[in-house]
């Protein structure tokens, strides 16, 4: 525990000397895109973290991490939570395809793309859903064609988060058009700034376009971006969706969304306050509820990983993917709730705040969150099977 305690300080204060006014608050956070700008202190926040090790705090040292023990990221987390401060460096490649490469990579793949992923230098997205192949993924037909040194892509990918603004893709195709569903599958990394490659975005109810149709015409991937053996790719997908559920539900320890704390702040700034407490005793109750679930999840993840001797995500983080979700809807639900009709805000200039305007976009886009990455019908399917044993 002292020595814990003495991470705890020393790490409070090289956050309070080193995290810049700009990267506390709600704000922009680096996703690695090189298409994007970042502003002065969410890049000097990101450069200062990465040599430390900060964005990836548990990852090897040898591929730009910080080495530290889940208790130990833990403790940085918190920390970081006290002063506001955002995460330097969020996406695809340290939630999905960077654990993946360094669970299935070879040693030439690790050193080629893990370092940049940790580094902020480039943005990944996920090629899986088709448009007749979502929750049946198995079934996906777009095809990678063996041409000697680099295979040729051909076919389309549906819901791409990230795609217009991603600089690689991690993709799933099919590599073997006459066997088993399960087995025809492979699994490769491509570059999205290639002829063959077009995206598409996608518009939603929140006005953001994170989500994209992408088209492959003839697009290549090279022999060395192959990820395990040729047709065993399915495998490899499947534990990156573990890692993926993980990241959304939380497994790490922290529930994403909206902190306890905030909810307290805007229900005082809206509600109001009496003897230092909410003054609406029914709000006060929902925000009471609220945080002990989000507690009560925070300390069962952690338990979990404790547990958790391979060190990787099996078939329970589905448990969490799908409480995990539900908690981050409630939470933006409660506090567009608080807000009253300024949650509800979409116009800068009717006069809503820049807070409020986010609020309501996180309470739209959020609805979404009990359906990608494996919707909670697909969870509760995984957790009946491979938790719970039941039979089919």
């Amino acid at each position: 525990m002292a020595e814990i305690d003495d991470f705890r300080s020393e790490v409070a204060g090289w956050l309070k000397e080193n995290c810049p006014d700009g990267a506390r608050g709600p704000g922009q956070i680096s996703n690695g895109s090189s298409k994007i700008t970042l502003e002065p202190d969410v890049a000097l926040w990101l450069e200062r973290c990465v040599e430390r090790g900060f964005t990836v705090p548990t990852w090897p040292k040898e591929y730009g991490g910080g080495g530290l023990s889940p208790q130990y990221a833990k403790v940085l987390y918190e920390e970081m939570g006290t002063i506001s401060a955002r995460v330097p460096l969020t996406g695809m490649g340290i939630s999905m395809i960077g654990p993946t490469l360094l669970e299935y990579g070879t040693d030439e793949q690790k050193a080629r793309h893990v370092p940049k992923i940790a580094r902020g230098e480039m943005q990944w997205c996920q090629g899986y859903s088709e448009p007749n192949a979502g929750s049946d993924l198995a079934s996906l037909s777009t095809r990678a064609e063996d041409k000697g040194d680099h295979f040729l892509i051909n076919g389309q990918k549906i819901w791409t988060s990230g795609a217009a603004t991603a600089d690689w893709m991690f993709i799933l195709v099919r590599t073997d058009p006459d066997a088993p569903k399960h087995d025809g599958i492979s699994f490769m990394l491509l570059t999205m700034d290639q002829p063959g490659v077009t995206t598409r975005p996608i518009r939603l109810i929140s006005g953001s376009s994170p989500f994209c149709e992408t088209f492959f015409d003839n697009a290549v991937a090279k022999k060395e971006d192959l990820v395990s053996e040729l047709n065993k790719g399915w495998t490899v997908g499947k534990r990156l969706l573990q890692f993926e559920r993980s990241g959304i539900g939380g497994l790490s320890g922290a529930a994403r969304g909206t902190s306890g704390q905030t909810l307290i702040r805007v229900a005082k700034d809206y509600v109001g306050e009496q003897d230092s407490k909410i003054a609406d005793s029914g709000l006060r109750r929902k925000v009471l509820n609220l945080n002990m679930n989000r507690a009560a999840f925070q300390i069962t993840a952690q338990r979990a990983n404790e547990e958790n001797k391979s060190g990787t995500p099996g078939a329970a983080t589905s448990i969490f993917k799908l409480f995990g979700a539900a908690l981050q809807q409630d939470s933006a639900e409660l506090k567009r709730e608080l807000m009253g009709f300024r949650g509800l805000g979409a116009h800068e200039e009717v006069g809503f705040t820049e807070e409020e305007l986010l609020a309501t976009e996180e309470w739209l886009h959020l609805r979404t969150t009990t359906i990608y990455g494996g919707s909670n019908e697909i969870q509760a399917n995984i957790i009946a099977k491979r938790v719970l044993g039941l039979p089919e």
